[in-house]
Order: C-alpha cells, then sequence, then structure tokens
C-alpha cells in the first residue's frame, strides 16, 4: 500500500506515482518543474503556497491508494 507523507520529495512522489502530477495542480502547486520542487518536501512546497498540507496528502494517498508505483513496484 502507498503511504505519501509530507516529509518526502515532491518529485520522489511524482517520479513514482505519475498520477499525483494532477493532484499537485489541483491544489495549486503547478510548478512541479521547479528548481525548488526538487529538494522541498510536500509541506514545505504546500506551505510556501499557503495549500491546506493535511488535505494535500489525503488526495495524493487517495490518488495512489491501492497502486505500485510507476517503476514497476519496486520502490527504487
Amino acid at each position: 500500500m502507498a503511504v505519501i507523507t509530507k516529509d518526502m520529495s515532491i518529485m520522489e512522489v511524482v517520479s513514482k506515482w505519475s498520477e499525483t502530477a494532477d493532484v499537485f495542480m489541483k491544489h495549486g502547486m503547478g510548478c512541479l518543474g521547479c528548481a525548488a520542487a526538487r529538494f522541498e518536501n510536500i509541506e514545505q512546497g504546500a506551505r510556501a503556497h499557503g495549500i491546506d498540507v493535511p488535505a494535500l496528502i489525503a488526495d495524493l494517498n487517495k490518488a495512489v491508494e491501492g497502486k505500485e508505483n510507476d517503476k514497476g513496484g519496486c520502490g527504487c
């Protein structure tokens, strides 16, 4: 079962589960390609944009519920 936490890197999440890009965009985080997204965790990025962190995390987890990651489920 996939569990996304606020401490995970934005790019780590998007690279493992591509469907999360739409969730980030829906919440107002359309800058997934910016340099900050490469080193910020979800909480840092969400707070910088005034986004409700718990709601974002809940929606991200809902989007990946029951799915393995896009890299074949190996976790790498």
